[in-house]
């Protein structure tokens, strides 16, 4: 059994998202964290104690390794291996093998999901991505902003300039057309900006009356041949964050959707489906959540083009002809601001948008 100190000791690994084994020299198990708990569907309980031996048989590469530590023939050491349950199926895992120096300690074995290791890393890159996306935008957009004022501004002037003679009208046409295109452009820059322009109004929020509230706005824009379903779970407690960021992230997804409904729109079988559920012990953006928001907009819809699926987040990406390109960027900032994320899958008939959002 593992004393007070050395419970204490450990207790910042069961923060970890990856599953943690720490293994004394003489190959029992001291430690093994909540994620490997999670992982290998094993109660810590049946491991500590046991060598790793007795709770890996078919695996005596790890005990090997772990004599090599012991010798500190290496500081850490990473392979793939593959192992089989008998009450589960095979895992494919990428494994990290740490020598620690501390008496009573020989290793620390880390353990990644394969699967899981590239959607972190996959995760990291967007993020990375996105953000120098957003902050290459933000800065061509208040380039824009000032010539774009002065080009409306003589435009204006030179409508004064023009003499009322029969070349009148169509000169003033063409000043029209400068003035709106300035001011299409001026409104596309100010949604460019929007995100950085207004501080986060942090108060205490219910899902389901911002579920509610952008149901009503498409039900509102769109009353025929939209159907939209509730799947709440209503035992989901409030949180903390921008009520109005948040509808305004929800409604930019689920308009997305309602539009790509076009077609079933007009035959009357286009549905969305509004569905919250709570995720326990995830990782979001590399940090360990005990509790989440799991909220999905799900639609029946012809499916993200598989060419767009790793960009439609960006800025000025676009499926839709005619699209500006930046609801779902948009929505992805507000979520990452919330220390969310945003995940999609899709296929022909069914495209999920999944909002995850710490709870606790």
């Amino acid at each position: 059994m593992q004393s007070d100190g050395r419970k204490a000791a450990f207790a910042g690994l069961d923060l970890l998202a990856c599953a943690v084994l720490v293994v004394a020299p003489d190959s029992r198990i001291l430690f093994a964290n909540t994620a490997l708990e999670d992982l290998w569907s094993l109660s810590r309980r049946n491991l500590l104690g046991l060598t790793l031996a007795e709770a890996l048989p078919a695996y005596p590469l790890l005990d090997q390794l772990l004599v090599q530590a012991r010798q500190r023939s290496f500081d850490n050491k990473r392979l793939d291996l593959t192992l089989d349950f008998l009450h589960r199926e095979a895992l494919q895992l990428h494994a990290t093998i740490v020598a620690l120096e501390e008496p009573g300690l020989a290793a620390l074995f880390e353990f990644r999901e394969i699967e899981q290791q590239l959607k972190f890393d996959r995760e990291a890159r967007f993020i990375e991505q996105g953000q120098a996306s957003r902050e290459l935008i933000r800065n061509l957009a208040h380039e824009i902003k000032n010539p774009l004022g002065g080009i409306r501004g003589a435009a204006q002037l030179l409508e004064l300039e023009i003499v009322d003679d029969k070349r009148a009208q169509e000169l003033r046409e063409y000043t029209q057309v400068m003035i709106k295109e300035a001011d299409r452009l001026q409104s596309l820059v100010d949604r460019l900006l929007a995100p950085h322009r207004r501080p986060q109004m942090v108060a205490a929020i219910n899902v389901h009356e911002v579920c509610e509230r952008v149901r009503s706005v498409l039900l509102a824009e769109f009353p025929a041949g939209l159907e939209i379903e509730r799947d709440y779970d209503t035992s989901l407690p409030d949180f903390t964050g921008d009520k109005e960021q948040l509808i305004q992230a929800l409604l930019n997804i689920a308009h997305n959707a309602a539009q790509a409904l076009a077609e079933q729109i007009e035959c009357g079988t286009a549905k969305i489906i509004l569905r919250t559920r709570v995720a326990r012990n995830i990782t979001l953006v590399r940090e360990r959540t005990r509790l989440a928001l799991d909220l999905h907009v799900i639609d029946n819809g012809p499916g993200v083009p598989e060419e767009l699926r790793d960009r439609i987040f960006f800025p000025l990406v676009s499926g839709r002809p005619g699209g500006s390109g930046l609801g779902l960027s948009l929505a992805q900032t507000f979520i990452q601001q919330h220390r969310g994320t945003i995940e999609c899958s899709s296929k022909p008939g069914y495209t999920d948008f999944r909002i995850l959002l710490p709870l606790a």
